[in-house]
């Protein structure tokens, strides 16, 4: 068996080919095998329910090798809970960051649904929550269900806009399928794009912090309610034409050339997307390594312009349909490619899918002109998140 090498964006990171796959009509496609070497597994931060104007809090490793940390750590943790204890689960939040100029924030992300709290006539709470990216821009208000339109969620996106004297923005993504046609709608009438796209990291960390923090200690809370808008996970279809590479194969890079990818992606790529590693308070080794697929085409740039549109959010391996799955949007998924399922083959998607667990859901997907090229024509960062509890 041949032997190729797949080097990612220059970091000569590489890999030996282990076993062809069978090819979708007129292409090739291969993969290459992941090291086993064991990584720690990724902790990520819980964004802070209250708006404050400090940075949002990170995870914080304990060491018992010092005392006098191990206290201060103690002691921040008790101020953060006892801060905690202070929030006011019927208040609304309306927060700006002073230190950021308003005329920089130009995509929000949006989630308008009910919530697990029954208001003075039994009937669920409806509620907007409005972030962006960074945080730095908090909004929420709740609503009566009875007023749930198009019309309610125009007038409230507008007054986000006039009370914290922020421009309304080029663009909203919100994640629920169901509220696609409100969203839209009302998104529409005010002349922002509405982006259905589970791209939103920032909004759904935030409302499992809400759940725990707000909506379980609100005197309406019910407690084991389920989401009245579930998530969609819908069966995958076959990827379009247009959207198909030469080859892929399963490959790695250390979380510090990772960071790197995503500081110098504006600067270094046409196409791709990255994530607010620092915000979101990754705390892996440099040298872990994090799991991606790379994809090789002789038509780069068009696919790679293609892959930008569709809001790619995360892929998997399917070890019991023996695929890669492409997730984009908010509920669409697609077979990437399919390949030859042998006990080989298997352990090998199943070595990358625990490579990408121990990295707290943390992957990528490269676009290249070749696997043995120096550089990426396209890059994005991609995490899988569980679905939030409301």
């Amino acid at each position: 068996m041949t032997t190729a090498t797949a080097i990612v964006a220059g970091h000569g990171l590489a890999l030996r080919r282990s076993l062809p796959l069978p090819n979708p009509p007129g292409r090739a496609t291969t993969s290459v095998s992941l090291s086993a070497r064991p990584v720690t597994p990724a902790r990520r931060m819980i964004v802070p329910a209250s708006p404050s104007p400090r940075s949002p809090r990170r995870c914080r490793s304990i060491s018992s090798e010092s005392s006098t940390e191990a206290s201060a750590a103690a002691d921040i943790a008790d101020e953060e809970v006892e801060a905690e204890n202070k929030v006011d689960p019927q208040a609304e939040v309306c927060y700006l960051d002073p230190d950021v100029d308003p005329e920089s924030i130009r995509e929000w992300e949006l989630d308008f649904c009910s919530r697990p709290i029954l208001d003075a006539r039994g009937k669920k709470v409806w509620e907007l929550v409005v972030c962006d990216a960074t945080l730095s821009l908090q909004f929420t208000r709740y609503f009566p269900n009875n007023a749930i339109n198009s019309v309610t969620l125009r007038d409230a996106l507008a007054s986000v806009s006039e009370a914290l004297g922020v421009p309304m923005p080029d663009r909203v993504r919100f994640f629920r399928s169901q509220m696609q046609t409100i969203i839209t709608r009302a998104c529409g009438d005010l002349g922002v794009k509405a982006v259905p796209s589970r791209r939103c990291v920032s909004l759904l960390l935030w409302l499992e912090e809400r759940y725990e923090v707000v909506y379980s200690r609100h005197p309406g809370f019910q407690a084991g309610t389920r989401p009245l808008l579930a998530l969609d996970n819908p069966f995958p279809t076959t990827l379009p034409e247009n959207l198909f590479g030469d080859k892929w194969a399963f490959v790695q890079l250390p979380f510090s050339a990772v960071r790197e990818e995503v500081e110098s992606l504006e600067r270094r790529y046409a196409f791709g997307a990255g994530l607010d590693l620092e915000l979101l308070g990754f705390e892996l080794d440099d040298t872990t390594l994090v799991p991606g697929v790379a994809v090789e085409s002789s038509r780069a740039k068009p696919l790679a312009a293609w892959m930008n549109g569709l809001e790619i959010c995360a892929m998997e391996a399917d070890t019991g349909r023996a695929s890669l799955i492409l997730s984009a949007g908010v509920s669409t998924r697609y077979v990437y490619s399919g390949y030859q399922k042998t006990a080989a083959s298997t352990q090998e998607a199943e070595a990358w899918e625990a490579a990408k667990k121990a990295c707290g859901g943390l992957h990528f997907l490269a676009i290249q002109e070749n696997l043995n090229s120096d550089g990426c024509v396209g890059f994005w960062l991609l995490l899988d998140l569980p679905p939030p509890p409301v």
